[in-house]
């Protein structure tokens, strides 16, 4: 915590001249970028993982015609075609698990009054008028929605609801180009029309999360889910 502390302060340090009395959140910003940069690697094998396991979906079609009576007999299938193919269904999650450590980092950075056994000066910083260490109640206790700190949360907001109206409509039509295979004899497989009703959604639940974390931790996941919209687009055109 001490040492990510420091990393913070000294990248506020020298973003103060631009910034000035922001230069903490502009840190945090610029911080959320360097993760992103370190786990775009993954990104890019992440896609092209969805594109392999997509050209594979007549093979996998084909096994659970084949093994429709046997589910174990189809699970080893699969398993054994994927790895024939050097393909991982596991690949599109190593990008959100390598950037949670950072967000819990922030999380709990901007969540203790004391490091060290000393006083958190991080607590201190502000993005305008709104610290950093601050939650939306917070916010709305100290002067509502048009205060200076409630209208903070106002642009993060339309941000993020921005943000996740782009990720909607690029998760629909890529499901659409992509959708669900049957499990075989024409029958759909259990609980894929209420997944295929629900991700479209998913990207909504981030507005929870900027509603209920520290500020500081708010700003990565607005910088972050940003990123990735921007990202998909291009890894999966």
């Amino acid at each position: 915590m001490s040492v990510f502390a420091s990393l913070v302060d000294h990248l506020a340090d020298l973003l103060q001249p631009l910034f000035g009395a922001s230069a903490a959140a502009a840190a945090i910003v610029l911080f959320t970028a360097l993760v992103r940069l370190l786990v775009h690697p993954l990104s890019r094998a992440a896609a092209r993982g969805q594109k392999a396991r997509t050209a594979l979906q007549p093979r996998v079609a084909e096994l659970r015609r084949k093994h429709a009576k046997n589910p174990e007999k189809l699970q080893r299938a699969v398993l054994e075609l994927h790895a024939e193919e050097k393909v991982s269904p596991l690949s599109g999650c190593l990008p959100s698990l390598c950037q949670a450590p950072a967000f819990f980092l922030l999380y709990h950075l901007f969540s203790s009054s004391s490091i060290g056994g000393q006083a958190n000066e991080l607590l201190s910083h502000h993005l305008l008028a709104a610290p950093l260490g601050g939650r939306w109640a917070d916010a709305l206790g100290a002067g509502g929605v048009t205060g200076g700190a409630g209208l903070v949360y106002v642009v993060l907001f339309a941000v993020v609801a921005a943000v996740a109206a782009f990720s909607y409509r690029l998760t629909k039509r890529t499901m659409a180009a992509q959708p669900l295979l049957p499990a075989g004899g024409g029958e759909a497989v259990p609980g894929a029309g209420a997944i295929t009703r629900a991700m479209p959604f998913m990207s909504f639940f981030t507005l929870v999360t900027v509603a209920v974390v520290p500020l500081a931790a708010a700003l990565y996941v607005v910088t972050s889910t940003t990123w990735s919209a921007v990202e998909r687009a291009f890894l999966y055109r």
